[in-house]
This record gives structure tokens, C-alpha cells and sequence, in this order.
């Protein structure tokens, strides 16, 4: 079992944009220092609830910060960015660090940016299969050409190329976020593995990883690669010394952060938007994640990856909305829940 933080550079209400930003990077380090596998970054644009734009760029600088943690994106939003441009970035951090970079990629929503990057509506509804596989070509093959509908272009070289990084990895892993069967199915049938939402219980995600398994095996994926992926599930955590006070840290500051990062979301083309209780939601993260001691914590975990076949977790450890509380609640999942589970 491989445990990482989820940094989604969180804005709580009372703080500007720069104290989420350098608690990402501080908290990131402390990953490291505290055992952890790896930070998963988190993309938005123009909302406080993420304040990172662009989660491969903070990871360059997370990779040069850091020597032995991995460093994914967790996403980089598809259809706002060009696919090869997204792949060259990739390729590059692939090769520079040694092999430590996954990229994770996601549809986003159908938000705003799409208007203001110019990708159009269109991109997000029916145009994330073609960026997909353009950029898994990219990340696979020594040259490219592209004749879809969104991309056409000549064939040019890859530069720098994947395989060419001092790594056994032939290019950097690469995880889809799935919030649908029709995004499971697309995971499936590419090999990839999945990034299962902190929203969603056990019951749902074993439900979703059965079915990756089922399309994978019907389109043909080795036996070894269905039984070896290794999807990601995200979480929230928080230690104390009793359940109580873990949960009460939470609900104290998370339903502030949901409520302002929330609702500044705006829908490119003003669809109504169905939005969750601050509060409850809150509630119900602690109820489905490792919100407690820190026995609980792992029982929870374990249980988890029991329940789903799910080996790696992304965990939200700022969920307090203080540096300093981070960083202990980091530490206090690699010295006392970590050894737990190994």
C-alpha cells in the first residue's frame, strides 16, 4: 500500500493567495520528510477553492525541491490545455527527475476556462477521447502526426523523448480521473489507472474499479497489466488523539473553504449547477476517510484497499487550513499510521 497527500492548495476564507501556495510547497516537503509516497497537486482556474493553475508547473518545482517522493498531477485539466504541449511537459519532467513525475489528466468541468482558453464547450462534451490518445502517443512514439477533428498537423519529432530518461519506466505514468462509466470504461480500455474522487465510498469505487476490469479484459488488456494497475483512491485526513477532536478540526474550517471555493464556479454556458451542503459534505468525508486516531486511521485504510482492490491513496492533510497544522498532521500520518499498514 502506497500513501500520498492530495494538495489542492486550498484558500480558506480570511487568507490571500499566496499562503495556500506556500503551504503546498511546505506541506510537499514534509511529505517527504514524513515517509509519504507522494504529492498529488490539484488544478483550478480562477476559484479559491484551488489557488494552483497549473499543477505540472507546480510539480517542476516540487520535483526540484524533493529527492526521492514522487510528484503526480491530480489533474491537469485536458481540455483547457493542448495535448502535445501537456506531453512535452510530461516528457520533460519524466526525464529530468529520474522517473518520479505521473501524470494524472481529467476532463475538468464544463467551467468558464473554456471560454477563456479559447477550447470551446465542445472540448469538454466530446473532445477528451481525442486529446487522450494524442497525448499517450506523444509519451509513447519517437514521432506524431495528428488528422482528428480538434488536432491536425504534421508529423514532427518527439523532443525530448520519454525513453529516453535513466528510468525502467518507458515514460511517465500517466492516471485518469473517473467520475463516470463512460470514463472508467475509457481508463479501461487504454490500460490506465484510475483516480477515484474523495467523494465517492468504498461500495462505489470497488463497483467502478469491477467494471474497469471488465472493459479492460474485453478490450484485450494483458492479464498481468488488469491485475497490477494501480488506481488511486482520494481521501481526507486528519489525526488526533481522539475521533472527536479530528472531526471537530474539520467541520470547523472545511465548510467555509467548500462554500467560497464552490460557488465561485461559473458554467461556460449557464447550466444550473446542483451544489452540496457545505457542512454535510464535510460530514460525510469524515465518515468515509481516515478522520480519527490514528489506529482508526489506518483500520480505515486497510479496510479501503480490502473492500476495492485500491493500492494507493491521496489524502488532503490541509483540510485545517493552518501551515502548522498540516505539517503535524503529516507527520503524525507517516510516524504513527504509516508503520500501521507496513
Amino acid at each position: 500500500m502506497r500513501v500520498g497527500s492530495f494538495v489542492l492548495a486550498a484558500q480558506f476564507p480570511g487568507q490571500g493567495q499566496g499562503e495556500p501556495l506556500h503551504r503546498a510547497v511546505r506541506s510537499a516537503e514534509v511529505a517527504e520528510e514524513a515517509g509519504l509516497d507522494a504529492v498529488w497537486l490539484a488544478e483550478h482556474h480562477f476559484v479559491p477553492y484551488g489557488t494552483c493553475p497549473s499543477a505540472v508547473t507546480l510539480a517542476a518545482l516540487l520535483l526540484g525541491r524533493t529527492r526521492r517522493i514522487r510528484v503526480g498531477t491530480a489533474v491537469s485539466v485536458l481540455p483547457t490545455a493542448h495535448p502535445v504541449a501537456l506531453g512535452e511537459q510530461a516528457a520533460l519532467l519524466h526525464v529530468t527527475s529520474g522517473g518520479r513525475f505521473s501524470l494524472g489528466v481529467g476532463r475538468g468541468g464544463p467551467w468558464v476556462d473554456l471560454e477563456v482558453f479559447g477550447t470551446g464547450l465542445g472540448a469538454y462534451e466530446q473532445g477528451f477521447p481525442e486529446s487522450l490518445d494524442l497525448l499517450l502517443r506523444w509519451l509513447r512514439e519517437p514521432s506524431v502526426a495528428a488528422s482528428g477533428e480538434r488536432f491536425s498537423f504534421r508529423e514532427v519529432p518527439v523532443v525530448p523523448r520519454p525513453a529516453e530518461a535513466l528510468t525502467d519506466a518507458p515514460g511517465p505514468e500517466v492516471v485518469i480521473a473517473c467520475t463516470s462509466p463512460a470514463s472508467v470504461r475509457l481508463a479501461a480500455e487504454r490500460g490506465l489507472p484510475m483516480l477515484l474522487g474523495m467523494h465517492v465510498g468504498d461500495e462505489e469505487k470497488a463497483e467502478m474499479v469491477a467494471s474497469w476490469r471488465r472493459w479492460a479484459r474485453a478490450a484485450g488488456r494483458p492479464a498481468g497489466e488488469i491485475a497490477g494497475a494501480a488506481h488511486v483512491s482520494a481521501g481526507v485526513c486528519q489525526i488526533a488523539d481522539r475521533r472527536t477532536d479530528a472531526v471537530e478540526t474539520l467541520l470547523k474550517t472545511m465548510p467555509g473553504w467548500l462554500k467560497q471555493g464552490l460557488d465561485a464556479h461559473v458554467t461556460v454556458d449557464g447550466r444550473a449547477r446542483a451544489m452540496r451542503d457545505p457542512h454535510a459534505y464535510t460530514e460525510l468525508l469524515c465518515g468515509l476517510h481516515p478522520v480519527g486516531t490514528a489506529r482508526l486511521a489506518a483500520d480505515r485504510l486497510a479496510a479501503t484497499s480490502e473492500r476495492t482492490g485500491i493500492t494507493r491513496f491521496a489524502l488532503l492533510t490541509e483540510g485545517s487550513g493552518d501551515l502548522a497544522a498540516t505539517e503535524e498532521n503529516l507527520r503524525r500520518l507517516g510516524a504513527e499510521v504509516l508503520p500501521r499498514l507496513r
